[in-house]
């Protein structure tokens, strides 16, 4: 029995070794940011790098802030250039959170730290791209007292949100969320669209290749990102 026994956890020994060697090797495969989005990372745009957050700085008298999470297995840099748009057009803080393993499920909840970090805010938006929007879903559905709305790139509800207080954005070649999306409340397609060019990253496999360049797609988002908080 005892023979049995160490034989057994052996074999359990190895599975689990086996099985975390093969998550660290798809989790080590991702998507990285392009020229673009790294340099402005490295540029003053960025007021504030810390802790797994870049800040992208607002009008100082507008109390608004966006928290972003990124797409799975992405380099979180990569949204730097739509979150840059995003605050020129709307004026507001963007915080891009840092994942672990570049995937957000696994901090789900990263947003409730965020906000207490910055205490000077007192409206908060939480969003992603993605997996990153199936997550910032997540937690509006479950902290509804926390947040003003949900912003959603590529993404659909999660979650049990209003469709009122939640902005749905997606490109017209993205099939896969269109099929999800079974609300009409605050939905923007965009026309010759499709879903990696939130980010800037790359093409994304099975992804169907855009009409439109990734700049006025982002464009085009953070306008109906304003038309959204302006309502």
């Amino acid at each position: 029995m005892k023979k049995r026994l160490k034989i057994a956890i052996l074999a359990l020994a190895f599975v689990l070794v086996l099985a975390s060697g093969t998550f660290l090797i798809y989790a080590s495969d991702y998507y990285r940011a392009d020229p673009v989005a790294q340099a402005i990372g490295q540029s003053s745009v960025v007021t504030q790098l810390q802790d797994g957050l870049i800040v992208l700085e607002g009008d100082s008298s507008d109390k608004t802030a966006l928290i972003f999470y990124p797409g799975a297995k992405v380099e979180y840099i990569a949204y730097l250039p739509i979150l840059e748009k995003i605050r020129q057009t709307n004026g507001i803080t963007c915080i891009l959170v840092k994942m672990p393993f570049n995937m957000a499920i696994f901090d789900a909840d990263a947003a409730a730290g965020v906000i207490k970090q910055f205490p000077e805010m007192e409206n908060w938006y939480v969003g992603g791209h993605s997996m990153g929007g199936a997550m910032a879903s997540d937690f509006a559905s479950k902290n509804p007292d926390k947040v003003e709305g949900l912003i959603l790139l590529g993404a659909y509800l999660y979650g049990d949100y209003p469709a009122e207080k939640a902005l749905t954005v997606y490109g017209s070649f993205n099939t896969s969320v269109a099929e999800k999306v079974d609300y009409s409340e605050n939905v923007v397609v965009l026309e010759g669209g499709n879903h990696a060019q939130f980010g800037n990253y790359g093409k994304q496999k099975g992804d169907v290749d855009a009409t439109i360049t990734g700049e006025e797609q982002q464009d085009m988002a953070a306008g109906a990102i304003a038309r959204f908080l302006a309502r």
